[in-house]
């Protein structure tokens, strides 16, 4: 009954995800530029590009599809 006046964000755990990959994403690709990493550059974009973007898809799909 409590919790009937209250309005929750259902996408804040998105947007904290989301701020918590990005940082991740610029630390990783700073250690890769600035070490010489030897990794193929399809490795790297996917690593830095691919893998966050569909993580992301997926958890937005989640937390949309709640009630």
């Amino acid at each position: 009954m409590a919790n009937a006046g209250s309005s929750r964000n259902r996408l804040m755990p998105w947007y904290i995800g989301m701020a918590i990959i990005l940082m991740s994403v610029l630390y990783v690709g700073y250690r890769m530029a600035s070490n010489g990493c030897p990794a193929p550059t399809i490795v790297e974009f996917g690593v830095l590009v691919i893998i966050p973007v569909v993580y992301l898809a997926l958890m937005y799909l989640t937390l949309k599809s709640q009630d």
